[in-house]
C-alpha cells in the first residue's frame, strides 16, 4: 500500500479493471463490458486497461493508513571507457559519480520529482532504423525519469481514427511541441543533467504537469548550459472530452543568442464510442526567426469497428521552430483522408477480419502552395482465425526534392527536381501466440527514377526457453537509380533471459551496412529490493570498415558500467 496514493479513513470506493489475454485466440476478456473502439483500433482491445471511466467499483477495502508517500533513491556509479574514434592512443578513463532521485506525493493525485545529478547510464541504446528519406527519424524515450508521467504532457494526441498517413516518404505527422530527448542529448551526444524537478497529477477537473530540467555545458557537443521548462495545464469537459495549454521554454536557443519559446493550445472532444475530433494551435519564438512561426491542425475521426473515417488537415510555417519539441519537416500544409471498411465474415471459417483502407496524402509548400509530396494508398489486409495477418499495399508517389538528396549509404546524390513512382508492398505475418512469430515483407517499386526492393524480417520473436527470447530484426535494401546503385542492410537482435523474476539479462546487437559499425549493448538487471536495482553494462561499437592486422574489426569505442540504487520509503 505504500505504492499507492489514497485518503484515509472509510468508506473507500476505488475503481478495478481484470483484463485476461488469450494469445492463442488473439482475444482479450475484460472483467467489465468494453465498446471494441476501446482497444484503439488495430489490436482489438489490448488498450482497453486504460478506460479509467468503464473500470469496475470496488468496495469494502480496509486499506492501512496512507503513508506520507516520500520516496528517496540514491545512487553510485563507476565504470571504465576507451573512445579511440575521439581519443586515439588514448587509454582507458575511468570514472564514478553519485546522485539522487527524490518523489514526494504532495496529494493523492499529485505527485512532486526531484532529481541531481542525474544518470541514465542503464537505459538501453536506440535500435537502429533504415531511413532512405530526407526526414529525420523519430526516436522514442527510454529514460525512466521522463516516462513516468508524460501522458500529461501529451499535446494534442487522440486515440481513434486510421494510420495518420506519412508513410514511406517522411510522413506528414504533427510536430511534438516536447520531446523529451531534447533534454541531455545533443548532436548525438550525451549532455550531463544537473538536475531538476518535475510535478504532475491532478487538481480536481485539471491535469497538470510542469517540468524544468538544467543541464550542464559540454565541449565535446558545443552545448551550453541549459534549462528547459515545461507547463502543461488541461482540463476534463464532457466525458471524455479535454481542452488545454502548453508552454515550453529554452534557456539557450539553438537558432541565436537568447531563449526559444513555444505556446500552443488544443482540444480533443470525443462523442459516442466512435467519434473524436482533435485540433490545435501553436506559435513559436525563437531568436532570429521572424514571422511565418505558427502552427494548427484540425482533425476528425470515426473509428468504428466494420467502418472508419480519417480527414486530417495540418500547417507548419517555414519558421515554426519548436526547439524543446520535435519536427520531421516544415514549410508545408498537409490535407489526409483515409477511408476504411473492414467487414468480418461470417461465411469464411478462416478469416477473422478484412481491412480495406484507402488514403490520400497530399501536402504543399505552406509558403507557395507548390506540391511537395502526394501519396495515395490503397491497402487491403486480412486477420485469420488463427491471428495470422496477410497485407498488401500499394502506393502512388509524387516527392519534390527542392535541392539535392544523398540517401543514407549512398555516394551520390539525386537531383532536384520532380519525382513520380509507384510500389507494392506484400507483407505476412505470423501471430503473436506463436513460439515462433515474425513478420515478413517485400516491397517492390519505384525510388526516385529509379528502382528499389526491399526483404524484412520485422518484430520477430522466438521462444527459446520460458524464460528466454530471441527477437531478431533483418532488413535488405537495394537500391538502382541512374545516378548510382547501393545496398544498405540492418540487422537488429535483440535476447532477453530473465533467471527469476527479479533478475533480467537483456543484450542488443546491431550491424548497420549504412554505418558500416557493428554496435552491441548488454544489461544485467537485478532487483535485489523492491525498487532497488544493480545494474550491469558493456556497450561496444565497431566500425567494420576498417580491419586490423589480425583481421578483426576497429574499435571506435567501448564502455563498462557498474550502477547501484536504492529506494528508501517513508
Amino acid at each position: 500500500f505504500k505504492t499507492l496514493r489514497y485518503r484515509s479513513g472509510s468508506p473507500q470506493v476505488w475503481g478495478v479493471q481484470l483484463r485476461r489475454a488469450i494469445r492463442r485466440k488473439n482475444e482479450w476478456v475484460y472483467l467489465t463490458r468494453l465498446p471494441m473502439s476501446a482497444g484503439g483500433g488495430r489490436g482489438g482491445g489490448s488498450t482497453g486497461i486504460f478506460r479509467v471511466s468503464s473500470a469496475a467499483t470496488l468496495v469494502g477495502l480496509e486499506p492501512p493508513v496512507a503513508s506520507r508517500n516520500i520516496e528517496v533513491k540514491p545512487y553510485a556509479i563507476g565504470g571504465i571507457t576507451k573512445d579511440p574514434s575521439k581519443n586515439p592512443g588514448a587509454g582507458p578513463m575511468r570514472d564514478g559519480d553519485v546522485g539522487l532521485d527524490v518523489k514526494y506525493g504532495i496529494t493523492e493525485n499529485l505527485t512532486a520529482d526531484f532529481t541531481y545529478n542525474t544518470d541514465f547510464a542503464q537505459v538501453e541504446v536506440d535500435e537502429q532504423q533504415v531511413n532512405l528519406t530526407r526526414f529525420s527519424l523519430f526516436f522514442p524515450e527510454k529514460r525512466e525519469f521522463f516516462l513516468e508521467g508524460r501522458g500529461v504532457f501529451d499535446f494534442a494526441r487522440g486515440g481513434i481514427g486510421g494510420s495518420g498517413g506519412g508513410g514511406f516518404f517522411g510522413g506528414g505527422n504533427a510536430p511534438t511541441l516536447f520531446y523529451s530527448r531534447r533534454i541531455g542529448l545533443q548532436a548525438g551526444e550525451v549532455v550531463p543533467i544537473l538536475g531538476g524537478g518535475r510535478v504532475t497529477g491532478k487538481i480536481g477537473q485539471f491535469s497538470v504537469g510542469a517540468l524544468s530540467i538544467s543541464t550542464d555545458d559540454k565541449a565535446v557537443s558545443g552545448g551550453e548550459s541549459t534549462n528547459f521548462s515545461v507547463l502543461r495545464v488541461k482540463r476534463d469537459v464532457l466525458r471524455r472530452s479535454a481542452i488545454g495549454a502548453i508552454f515550453t521554454n529554452r534557456s539557450v536557443s539553438s537558432s541565436g543568442q537568447g531563449s526559444s519559446r513555444t505556446y500552443g493550445a488544443d482540444a480533443t472532444f470525443a462523442f459516442y464510442d466512435s467519434i473524436q475530433m482533435l485540433g490545435y494551435y501553436a506559435k513559436t519564438d525563437t531568436p532570429g526567426l521572424a514571422g511565418e512561426d505558427t502552427s494548427y491542425q484540425g482533425r476528425f475521426g470515426y473509428g468504428a469497428d466494420r467502418y472508419g473515417l480519417q480527414v486530417d488537415h495540418l500547417l507548419v510555417e517555414n519558421n515554426f521552430n519548436p526547439e524543446v519539441g520535435f519536427l520531421r519537416r516544415d514549410d508545408f500544409r498537409r490535407t489526409f483522408v483515409e477511408g476504411r471498411f473492414s467487414p468480418r465474415p461470417q461465411s469464411i471459417d478462416l478469416v477473422r477480419q478484412f481491412r480495406l483502407v484507402g488514403s490520400v496524402d497530399y501536402i504543399l509548400t505552406a509558403g507557395t502552395s507548390t506540391l511537395e509530396t502526394r501519396l495515395n494508398r490503397l491497402q487491403f489486409q486480412a486477420e485469420m482465425e488463427n491471428s495470422d495477418q496477410i497485407g498488401l499495399t500499394i502506393n502512388d508517389n509524387y516527392e519534390l526534392l527542392l535541392e539535392p538528396f544523398t540517401p543514407p549509404g549512398a555516394e551520390f546524390s539525386v537531383p532536384a527536381g520532380g519525382y513520380g513512382f509507384n510500389d507494392v508492398e506484400l507483407s505476412y505475418r505470423l501471430g503473436e501466440q506463436r513460439r515462433v512469430n515474425v513478420g515478413v515483407s517485400l516491397q517492390r517499386g519505384g525510388y526516385f527514377n529509379g528502382n528499389i526492393t526491399t526483404l524484412a524480417f520485422q518484430r520477430g520473436r522466438i521462444a527459446v526457453l520460458p524464460q528466454m527470447s530471441v527477437e531478431p530484426s533483418v532488413s535488405f535494401n537495394w537500391v538502382d537509380t541512374p545516378q548510382g546503385t547501393f545496398q544498405t542492410n540492418l540487422v537488429v537482435t535483440r535476447i532477453n533471459y530473465a533467471f527469476n523474476p527479479r533478475m533480467f539479462f537483456s543484450g542488443l546487437v546491431q550491424y548497420n551496412a549504412a554505418r558500416d559499425t557493428v554496435a552491441s549493448n548488454l544489461r544485467l538487471r537485478w532487483e535485489y529490493s523492491p525498487g532497488s536495482e544493480l545494474f550491469v553494462v558493456y556497450t561496444e561499437d565497431r566500425d567494420t570498415m576498417t580491419l586490423r592486422p589480425d583481421r578483426r574489426t576497429e574499435l571506435r569505442n567501448r564502455g563498462f558500467v557498474v550502477k547501484f540504487n536504492r529506494l528508501f520509503r517513508f
